[in-house]
């Protein structure tokens, strides 16, 4: 049976999983949390094969949170789930280490499929993805993930969430400077000149993935 952890601030998603899988024979739910550092909390107490874990959480978000159990727990497979556009975080979050990424859209039928086959060793996007990163490829297309570092990423989506950058500083454990630095190169590569146009750019890429 596979032990399930899964990390999420809203209690519809967490208690509805605990339902779906209540009786499953496949899987089963040790602990649901509802921000990062409470993962490294529970993973103390409860054995785990799998989180499934959001992007967008409190105190510690779901990119931060790949860094550390890479460090601190480098046998637990990890399952990006969350509402974000695929296309623009899925590679980056396989990079920083999760074995999966499955977006909220998905339907449980494909949820299973994917913790089955991470817990096996494999790992999963969506066919539509890789698809389209095999398209992308043979084109030498220059897509909007390719473009952008995983730090940069995981930046810019602090600073759309609207993080000022002492907040961005504390929560990735890297100073100010550092996130100016980065702030910069995003400016650069998006082709924006101030902040409000930075976030609009990045709202226009997400919307663009999704079409």
């Amino acid at each position: 049976m596979v032990k399930l952890m899964v990390a999420d601030q809203h209690p519809i998603v967490t208690k509805g999983l605990e339902l779906i899988y209540a009786n499953s024979r496949d899987i089963k739910i040790v602990q649901t949390v509802a921000d990062g550092e409470a993962i490294f909390d529970a993973l103390k107490q409860y054995t785990t094969d799998i989180l499934i874990c959001e992007i967008d959480l409190p105190k510690l978000n779901g990119i931060s949170v790949l860094r550390r159990i890479k460090k601190e727990h480098p046998d637990l497979k990890v399952i990006i789930y969350s509402a974000q556009q695929e296309e623009v975080y899925a590679i980056s979050a396989i990079k920083a280490g999760a074995d999966g990424y499955v977006n909220k859209s998905t339907d449980l039928i494909t949820l299973k499929e994917a913790v089955m086959k991470v817990y096996l060793g494999g790992i999963y996007i969506s066919p539509k993805l890789s698809k389209k990163i095999a398209l992308d490829k043979n084109s030498g297309k220059n897509t909007y993930y390719k473009k952008l570092s995983i730090r940069e990423v995981e930046v810019l989506k602090l600073l759309s969430n609207g993080k000022r950058n002492k907040e961005i500083a504390q929560e990735l454990e890297i100073n100010e400077k550092t996130v100016s630095t980065y702030r910069a190169r995003l400016m650069k590569k998006l082709n924006v000149t101030n902040l409000i146009d930075l976030v609009n750019q990045s709202k226009s890429l997400e919307l663009q993935s999704s079409i």
